[in-house]
């Protein structure tokens, strides 16, 4: 299936258990894979072919740097839910959530959740 790929979109949010992340914040980066049929977008060139990616990053913008939750699966998973409920084309889509700078001890160039969701068949 054909897709539209966002990478690395950066964001400053204060999702985390720790209540220094709730308080600071941090950055958050944000990786997407929307899946839909392009080939009416490529023959017509007519945006309502197609997902107007701008658009898509607004949706991600506004809940990255909304509602502080615990956890980034949380976070990985609401933004999946509204982006398959906002957009008519969009088939499935596949969203990570990256924190660069988590507040754990260690080396690593950073944490991060990925899921896969697809619209329900109907």
């Amino acid at each position: 299936m054909d897709k539209i790929i966002l990478t690395n979109m950066q964001f400053y949010g204060f999702h985390g258990l720790l209540p220094e992340e709730n308080k600071l914040g941090q950055r958050f980066n944000v990786d997407l894979e929307l899946f839909l049929d392009t080939s009416n977008a490529g023959l017509s060139d007519n945006m309502h072919d197609s997902i107007d990616y701008s658009q898509a990053y607004q949706h991600v913008k506004k809940i990255v740097e909304g509602d502080a939750k615990n956890l980034i699966e949380a976070v990985t998973e609401t933004i999946a839910s509204d982006l398959l409920a906002s957009f008519e084309l969009l088939k499935a889509c596949r969203v990570k959530v990256i924190k660069p700078d988590p507040p754990i001890p260690g080396h690593y160039k950073s944490v991060a959740v990925e899921i896969y969701r697809e619209k329900a068949h109907e």
